[in-house]
């Protein structure tokens, strides 16, 4: 989201710098070159609360001198941690701060410490930006209501249109894409489609990213016998070929923001399948218009969800040409047009906005 929004405000004459906690390694998605790119190379693990201390304490001083010492018109945090660590390095600075929070608070622990000083630091915020109005319901038990702001993630552009049909074979396939972590519920989906694959021999499930849940997830697809009828595919730059190739996308996250993978399938004509997440898909899906929801992390209701899709090419095919009006709910304009809101308020009404952005550049995606 970070570069995404980067690029579009340096494609709109904008000054823009992007600073991030991880080094240069970290970055997996592309920076437009006129953005200034800052990396402190800080991400480093701590071995115990003490040198979590430090490390944190570290992180603010230079976060603080950075700051100072540049004139920026408004800065923009994303990460939940980082939202923190910059509101206590810009304290008594007068420089605008807007926090994104991009992920459902209400699910995902921060730690005690971190939570205590995010109920005490956002008040500061010039704004905090939220992704659903779920999660805007949150952060007014925080903050004043006129500081919250709900803008979804946008549509990748890359996800937009057809450079050229893909063709098909007889073999379908069946995509999640994502993190390989707990929250993601791939260990669900996977128990889901044993269920339902022994009707379906023609279908094989593609599981596309990386994670700590890797090998564990491999060891389940063997135990229920399902390992031939499964692809662990490694993380790509260009998702868009991955779904377009494919039937059927399915999220079966235990907790969501708002999932940009999902956005991107549904734009590039997919079914969709997934969760009923507490924030995220319900604000994407239309249930039985342009994809299905269920219950969250009931199996057997994903299992029956799929296997009603994957039997049914028509049906595939008529919520596939719906599933592509997100790109006109969720279209770039549109969020920019949100985003830049809130950005022209946070700097008094400047003509000119030189902004900062502060965050993670993701390494996996989801």
């Amino acid at each position: 989201m970070a570069s995404t929004l980067v690029n579009e405000w340096a494609r709109r004459g904008e000054q823009i710098t992007l600073l991030t906690i991880d080094s240069l390694d970290g970055d997996f998605y592309p920076i437009d070159t006129r953005v200034q790119r800052v990396a402190m190379g800080l991400n480093i693990p701590s071995k115990n609360w003490r040198h979590s201390m430090a490390n944190n304490a570290r992180r603010v001083s230079l976060l603080r001198a950075f700051a100072r010492n540049s004139k920026f018109d408004v800065i923009v945090s994303f990460g939940d941690k980082t939202n923190v660590l910059l509101l206590l390095a810009t304290r008594g600075l007068k420089i605008p701060v807007i926090v994104a929070e991009h992920s459902d608070p209400r699910k995902w622990s921060i730690g005690a410490s971190a939570e205590c000083l995010r109920r005490l630091l956002y008040p500061r915020a010039s704004a905090v930006v939220v992704l659903t109005s779920e999660v805007a319901q949150w952060a007014r038990q925080i903050v004043r209501s006129g500081a919250i702001r709900v803008i979804p993630n946008p549509v990748g552009e890359q996800c937009l249109g057809r450079s050229q049909p893909i063709i098909k074979g007889k073999q379908h396939f069946a995509v999640a894409m994502g993190r390989m972590g707990f929250e993601k519920g791939f260990d669900l989906l996977l128990r889901a489609f044993a269920l339902c694959v022994e009707n379906s021999p023609d279908w094989t499930l593609r599981l596309v990213g990386q994670g700590a849940e890797q090998q564990r997830l491999r060891t389940l697809a063997e135990q229920l016998g399902i390992k031939d009828a499964v692809r662990f595919e490694p993380v790509t730059k260009e998702p868009e070929r991955v779904l377009r190739e494919s039937d059927l996308f399915v999220l079966s996250s235990r907790t969501e923001g708002f999932p940009m993978v999902l956005l991107e399938a549904m734009a590039c004509g997919l079914p969709v399948v997934s969760f009923d997440c507490a924030s995220g898909p319900r604000e994407m899906i239309r249930h039985g218009v342009d994809g299905l929801l269920v219950p969250p992390e009931d199996v057997d209701a994903l299992a029956k969800a799929m296997a009603k899709l994957m039997g049914d090419e028509r049906e595939r095919r008529r919520l596939g040409e719906r599933a592509v009006e997100v790109s006109d709910r969720f279209g770039l304009p549109r969020v920019m047009a949100m985003w830049s809101e809130v950005l022209t308020t946070a700097s008094h009404g400047k003509n000119r906005t030189k902004v900062e952005t502060v965050g993670e550049v993701a390494t996996n995606r989801g």
